[in-house]
């Protein structure tokens, strides 16, 4: 690999084999072409649909459902057959759809290539489309073009390039050909000989030889980057299929136990596997993967409506539980304009008030209008062009009451200097009806080598060490608050002076600090995302000390320790920066691959993580990361189609927002999960136990069926659209391998599942006893046997519905919530009723069903037992709150 900005211009030259006055024959560009390939961004093989649909399909949870299929179609019961296939391949096509959508992160890339490129070629300028680009190739470069490819300059007039996007670098680099450098380490933000795909020309000129095209540029390694990372599983997919797993185990163990145990007893082998089948049936929550899609999709819309776009849907339970959130600083946590905020002339110090006309002297107004006609950029009606740091002198000139318009009349630009990183200055000859006169504005430490007087009180004086003093140490503190600075001096000229003879013997006049102040909600949000136990993370290709001095405003780090630069992270071993990842709160000077870097650290040490980002060079630790927060506004595509989230209103406290959601998602999932498997794990005890007993059947396989695919799942459905919990924001997150059966909620399904199997038995033995008889006889009439199941069902049925209620708040009784606060709940719980009640009450449902009209005391008991559940649950919290 060539370090080209380690070359010098005859080097690279040579190297290329190009004379830079005619650039390369067409000829010879056909050759490069094709041994280079095209100038555009590949990215690696699609998968095709069909694989994509059966990659979604490869689950356990999956492949038990197909087994319920099966098993309920060899029963006979089609309906039920049908409805597991929809839930099925509705999972299926919602995965495929966005796994599609996720791939566009490349397409995004692609897009971004400039279409034209104005070349050198044979002496002859003209424009080629950029894909036409080889290496060798001179490229020419004026304000407001896209870079085509990776360049080495070769001449460079006061040429800005724009590079946020691909370094975080909020500022315009100002670049320079003739620079060579020995470090091949160097961050990019600072190799100023080198002009890189993608990034824009703010302002000035220059030439490039193309060194780079396609996917071996900085920003095609970044495509590569995003292309080759694999998809990583969100915690609640994790759980699902561990969950899917277990219960699969569990139903073939059933069946197993329960055929075998019918075969000790000699029954009926063929009625027996058929109860057997439909238990296993039972034993799986065939609805959970259509109620957590329910859910998650109800969550979708919700957050939607509070500005957080979600693409992946098992992302927003994701969210509930990160703890650490990376931000980039430029534009995220920063507004990603420059203002300035402090002034310091030899009047003293003034802080300016952004909501306030200042009221100034006379030497802050010379070094406002100054600064303004020293100025390339425009800003009228809120639009502005040009460098953002001459953009906030403008803007400081409106604060401080100035016409730019009187302005701009009254001075004619005659004659100018441009900007030079040499010099570090920029010097214009400007004309009035009192004559002329030259502005300079530059660093401190050029301008003080030239300054022979300063501007006091309205009077020219010699300048003094004094002044001198003050000056730097107003400077000092200013860097110190990471503020940039820039200085004027000023002084009366000829008409005819020279450029190389305006910069002697100037007058100085003041200082300006600037900054790209932190965004005014940022602040509280990370203090709330503080007491949520969510660590703020800041990651940019800013400096190390602006880095930080962002990071203490923002209360995000104390100290300076806690900053890590790009270039001494590379210094450190990857065992040793795992090890130290949770020490640092601020990484600064960082590239797109240092970024990923981070947050798999971060991931080695267990956090869940959230990136946000809006430029190209967050793409691929957007993609890595547990949550990629995109900013919708300011975003770049690329940034958008790599991330789960994206924000409509780059909004950082909108992030809280959504982790609150996914907090409050994440609940309701985990309500509906362990209602289903509390009801699953009644119906099989209510099962088993009798068959080992040697008692008839409980139930029968239609009824199992009922009960476990439209009685179980309408609650669920209904748990899962619950209200947010107010509280939910005052606990920690939930640790990445928390499954749905801790805090508690293992010993909810237990003792519920306990209570219910065993208020049925007795519900079935009741069935029995009422009309004389005992399920230990032999040869029992059949509408005994009837009567028995209707009891068993109605007060299985009950129990379920009813416990449904005490599932709303794992460790509030219901005194201290509004039991009756969720309507989807009640009218579930109402409508589960009444289409059992349609079973007893229609004739021919009764009669497919197999049940018996109860009597008045069948009709008690199934609403008395029915309560118990709930109420034991309901006396646990109640110890539980006391206790606590």
């Amino acid at each position: 690999m060539k370090h080209w900005f380690t070359k010098s211009v005859p080097e690279t030259l040579t190297l290329l084999s190009v004379e830079a006055d005619t650039g390369l024959s067409e000829e010879e560009a056909r050759k490069r072409k094709e041994h280079f390939g095209a100038n555009i961004l590949e990215g690696k093989k699609k998968k095709s649909l069909l694989k994509i649909v059966f990659s979604q399909l490869n689950d356990w949870l999956i492949f038990v459902l197909f087994a319920a299929v099966i098993i309920t179609a060899f029963m006979g019961e089609y309906i039920d057959s049908v409805i597991i296939t929809l839930v099925i391949f509705l999972n299926a096509a919602i995965g495929t759809y966005q796994e599609v959508k996720a791939g566009k992160a490349i397409d995004a890339l692609l897009k971004m290539s400039s279409p034209k490129a104005v070349v050198k070629r044979e002496g002859r300028t003209k424009e080629i489309d950029s894909a036409e680009l080889v290496p060798g190739d001179l490229v020419i470069l004026d304000a407001g073009r896209i870079i085509p490819a990776d360049l080495r300059l070769l001449e460079t007039v006061n040429l800005q390039i724009e590079e946020s996007s691909l370094t975080g670098e909020s500022l315009p680099v100002h670049k320079k050909a003739e620079s060579v450098f020995e470090n091949i380490k160097m961050p990019l933000a600072e190799i100023e000989n080198m002009a890189f795909m993608s990034t824009i020309v703010t302002a000035g000129r220059g030439l490039g030889i193309v060194v780079d095209t396609g996917m071996t540029t900085e920003v095609g390694k970044i495509a590569d980057l995003l292309d080759t990372d694999s998809n990583i599983k969100t915690p609640l997919e994790k759980k699902l299929s561990e969950l899917g797993k277990s219960l699969g185990k569990i139903a073939v163990g059933i069946c197993i136990v329960i055929f075998g145990v019918s075969w000790l007893q000699g029954r009926d082998l063929a009625e027996m596997f058929l109860i057997s089948v439909s238990l296993a049936v039972a034993s799986i929550p065939e609805g959970l993967a259509a109620i957590v899609a329910v859910v998650l999709s109800i969550g979708v819309t919700a957050m939607s409506r509070k500005n957080a776009i979600i693409r992946k849907l098992p992302a927003v339970e994701t969210l509930g539980s990160v703890n650490i959130i990376c931000s980039d600083k430029t534009g995220t946590l920063t507004m990603n304009k420059m203002t300035v905020t402090q002034i310091f002339t030899s009047d003293g110090l003034i802080v300016l008030d952004e909501t306030e006309n200042t009221t100034i002297s006379e030497s802050a107004k010379l070094l406002s209008e100054g600064m303004i006609l020293c100025s390339d950029a425009t800003l009228e009606n809120e639009e502005a062009t040009g460098d953002p740091t001459e953009i906030a002198l403008l803007v400081l000139g409106d604060q401080l009451g100035l016409d730019r318009k009187i302005l701009g009349q009254k001075y004619t630009r005659i004659g100018e200097n441009p900007f030079d990183s040499n010099r570090k200055m920029m010097s214009v000859l400007v004309k009035s009806e009192s004559g002329c006169s030259v502005f300079t504005k530059g660093a401190l430490g050029s301008l003080r080598t030239v300054a022979t007087h300063i501007f006091d009180k309205g009077d020219i004086r010699a300048i003094t060490e004094e002044d001198l003093k003050n000056f730097s140490e107003a400077a000092i503190k200013m860097s110190d608050n990471a503020l940039r600075t820039l200085v004027l001096a000023f002084k009366p000229a000829d008409e005819n002076l020279e450029p190389e003879e305006m910069e002697k013997d100037l007058v100085l006049v003041g200082l300006v600090g600037m900054i790209d102040p932190a965004r005014e909600e940022v602040k509280p949000s990370i203090r709330l995302a503080a007491n949520a136990g969510i660590k703020t993370i800041i990651i940019t290709g800013d400096h190390k000390n602006t880095a930080f001095a962002i990071a203490k405003d923002l209360e995000v780090a104390e100290s300076i320790d806690q900053v890590l630069t790009g270039p001494e992270l590379e210094e450190i071993s990857e065992d040793e920066f795992i090890e130290k990842v949770n020490n640092y709160r601020v990484f600064a000077r960082v590239s797109p691959q240092h970024k990923v870097q981070i947050v798999k650290a971060l991931q080695a040490n267990e956090n869940i993580v959230s990136m946000t980002g809006d430029g190209v060079n967050d793409g691929p630790s957007l993609h890595i990361a547990d949550i990629g927060v995109a900013m919708g506004i300011t975003g770049t595509d690329v940034a958008k189609n790599a991330a789960d989230m994206i924000l409509t209103d780059d909004n950082f406290s909108t992030i809280v927002v959504a982790i609150e959601q996914g907090r409050n998602i994440f609940q309701n999932i985990k309500k509906s999960v362990i209602f289903l498997l509390t009801c699953n794990l009644g119906e099989v005890l209510a099962m088993f136990l009798p068959i080992a007993f040697g008692w008839p059947a409980p139930l029968i396989a239609t009824q199992l069926l009922w009960i476990n695919l439209l009685t179980d799942s309408l609650p669920a459905i209904a748990l899962g659209m619950d209200g947010d919990d107010p509280d939910v924001m005052q606990e920690k997150p939930r640790d990445a391998n928390e499954n749905f059966f801790s805090h508690g909620a293992g010993t909810h399904v237990v003792i519920g599942g306990i209570l219910i199997g065993l208020i049925t038995i007795f519900a079935f033995w009741y069935g029995f006893y009422e009309l004389g008889y005992t399920p230990f006889m032999k040869n029992i009439p059949e509408e005994v046997v009837k009567n028995a199941r209707t009891l068993a069902f109605l007060v299985l049925v009950c129990a379920q519905l009813f416990y449904s209620f005490g599932l709303r708040n794992s460790k509030k009784p219901f005194y201290q919530i509004k039991i009756f606060g969720n309507h989807y709940l009640n009218g579930a719980i109402l409508l589960g009723l009444f289409l059992q009640l349609m079973l007893l009450f229609v004739p021919v449902l009764r009669s497919a069903f197999k049940l018996h009209m109860p009597d008045s005391k069948g009709w008690i008991m199934a609403i008395l037992l029915g309560l118990v559940p709930l109420v034991t649950l309901e006396i646990y919290k109640m110890i539980f709150v006391k206790r606590k």
